[in-house]
């Protein structure tokens, strides 16, 4: 079953994390999902340290900057103090000199941590979508896992490298301005404040519905992007089925609706920021008109009064940026859900506390024991049934049957992409669940029908099961599979860039490469999936030697779908509906009839020759 099969279903296995049906209860997306950070904050608590002794330095600089000001109009203008006139001066300049100081300090240091997260949590994100195993990728969009990656953690980069240091900057305003208000004169700090509750309802009202709309937003432009990276994709079968005009007007209702979303957002957000600059600047209207007539009548100086409404308006505008402040946390509260989901997604496979080692050197021995297994995404198919097989070390077995037989799911069960309902498979011996992944894939060698290659040169290729590889051994492998002449042929030879996943090759060129790459990794088993369907008669000719060298000695399961290809296997396994109907050699089986007999009359002439066709 092929991956995009495979996603079509929507049935969800245990572990993934689906997106919530209509009716069901919301996700939680309050501020403390942001607690989720704090691992990654708490290495770099010496420069959290001194971006904080920077705000409070900025905070406290702004906050003296009203005591001057009342000094400055009472005992400098009022009395006529010309020597007090140039010492406020002065004072200003060495206040506003360490206002700016302390303002790099905060920002660089923030802006440091903003981006050391990110990309803290960006690792962390990849490396958890690599453990994943592909049951999770049949229910869940690739372009979703992408979206969580990159716009979810842009959006925490924002936070956390500007927005959070801002609320802290304003908080420390607001109390210190408040403070001063108190200082300066309760009583019109009482009449100010009178105010706050109508400024604090609407604030929490709307900061619910942001936090709401904003992951509504953020889901949207995952639909996107899963929506880009899949056409995208399979560009060439979109533009040979005409399909153009038709991904156009979906994606174009996917952008849309994202635009909506965000639309829907951005008018709440601008209401909650309307109302709390209305409110406040308001009521510091009022208060000046109020304290205007106090300073008439001799209740108040004219330096506290200025001194007051310089502390309002910090006071104001720190309300108005926290207000601001809060859609940001709340939209980042809901991309640290959205991340706190992926990262929480228990991998279905995993190496045990105390995994097995498998024996050195490595036999190649392969066995299948009463083998049971469903896809998750088709849990009522059996893909494998009573499946039971040894394979001896050294051993050629083929494996044979219709599509949808379960040959490709037993090479996905061996390689541990997924753990049988029932039964045990071993290598050399030991159950592949009691061992670590990593070191039974380690021993496995794999030639896919459809191979990948990577946006990289051939070096870095042929390479990719073994990174640590000389040029000398790349070059003999891509030479035992007849690569090294079409690729010495490219503009840089081997070290040519290959294109966007082998875009510059033909399919057989692909199918060299990855062979090449089975061949550097030099498996005790080697898993063949029609490995040589897409050559030309050359090609296959110089190919099928290079495998026969390959396979000397090692023990090889071979999918065919061409009978010719596996003529010469020391067994072959005709499988059916995920069970076994036979075994034996081609002579045996077509003696036998059943099964086989009828695939070998479709490809075979009557005498059980491989049919030659001739193309004039």
């Amino acid at each position: 079953m092929s991956p995009t099969q495979a996603a079509a279903d929507t049935r969800a296995e245990p572990g993934a994390q689906p997106r919530a049906e209509p009716g069901a209860p919301p996700p939680r997306r309050d501020l403390r999902l942001l607690g989720a950070l704090l691992p990654y904050l708490r290495p770099h608590w010496l420069r959290i340290a001194g971006a904080a002794v920077a705000l409070v330095f900025a905070a406290g600089a702004v906050l003296v900057i009203g005591l001057g000001l009342r000094t400055l109009i009472d005992d400098g203008f009022r009395a006529g103090n010309a020597a007090m006139l140039d010492t406020a001066l002065f004072g200003l300049f060495a206040v506003i000199l360490l206002l700016a100081l302390a303002t790099y300090a905060r920002f660089y240091l923030v802006s440091w941590l903003g981006e050391r997260v990110v990309a803290d949590i960006r690792r962390a994100v990849f490396d958890q979508a690599l453990r994943l195993s592909p049951a999770f990728y049949e229910t869940t969009k690739l372009g979703e896992v992408l979206s969580r990656l990159t716009a979810d953690t842009t959006v925490l980069q924002t936070v956390v490298g500007s927005s959070v240091s801002v609320a802290v900057r304003n908080l420390l305003l607001f109390v210190g301005g408040t403070i001063m208000l108190v200082v300066t004169s309760p009583t019109l700090t009482g009449l100010m404040f009178l105010i706050v509750p109508a400024v604090v309802v609407p604030i929490l009202m709307l900061g619910r519905r942001v936090r709401r709309l904003s992951r509504a937003s953020q889901d949207r432009i995952a639909d996107v992007g899963a929506h880009v990276e899949e056409s995208l994709a399979a560009v060439r079968t979109v533009q040979a089925f005409g399909h153009e005009a038709e991904d156009r007007r979906r994606f174009a209702g996917r952008v849309e609706d994202a635009f909506a979303a965000a639309v829907a957002r951005i008018g709440t957000r601008a209401r909650l920021t309307a109302f709390v600059i209305l409110l406040v600047f308001g009521a510091v209207a009022v208060i000046l008109w109020i304290g205007g007539h106090a300073v008439i009548d001799g209740s108040l100086s004219a330096g506290a009064l200025s001194a007051f409404v310089f502390y309002a308006i910090v006071v104001a505008g720190a309300v108005g940026a926290i207000s601001e402040v809060v859609g940001d946390l709340q939209r980042a509260a809901g991309a640290a859900e959205r991340l706190a989901e992926l990262l929480a997604v228990r991998p279905e496979i995993a190496a045990p506390p105390d995994p097995v080692a498998l024996p050195v050197p490595a036999r190649g021995a392969v066995g299948f024991e009463r083998v049971a297994f469903h896809y998750p995404s088709r849990p009522d198919a059996a893909a494998l049934a009573d499946f039971t097989l040894a394979v001896a070390p050294g051993e050629r077995v083929a494996l044979v049957g219709p599509s949808g037989a379960g040959k490709t799911t037993v090479f996905q069960l061996l390689l541990r992409f997924y753990d049988p309902a029932a039964g045990a498979i071993t290598i050399d011996g030991i159950d592949i669940r009691t061992a670590a992944p990593a070191a039974a894939r380690a021993r496995i060698g794999l030639v896919p029908q459809d191979p990948v290659v990577f946006s990289a040169n051939a070096w870095e290729n042929i390479a990719y099961g073994r990174p640590d590889a000389t040029r000398e051994e790349i070059r003999r492998a891509a030479d035992a599979a007849a690569a090294s002449a079409f690729l010495d042929r490219l503009p840089q030879g081997f070290d040519t860039f290959l294109g966007e996943k082998g875009v510059r090759l033909s399919g057989g060129q692909r199918q060299r490469i990855a062979i090449a790459r089975a061949v550097l990794r030099n498996p005790a088993i080697l898993l063949l999936d029609e490995a040589t369907s897409a050559l030309d008669a050359e090609s296959e000719r110089l190919v099928q030697e290079a495998l026969e060298r390959l396979m000397a000695g090692r023990t090889t399961l071979v999918i065919a779908h061409r009978l010719s290809t596996i003529l010469g296997a020391d067994r072959i396994v005709v499988m059916d509906r995920g069970r076994i109907v036979a075994v034996g050699r081609h002579a045996e089986l077509l003696a036998a009839g059943g099964l086989y007999a009828r695939l070998a009359a479709l490809q075979f002439d009557r005498s059980g020759e491989p049919e030659r066709v001739s193309v004039r």
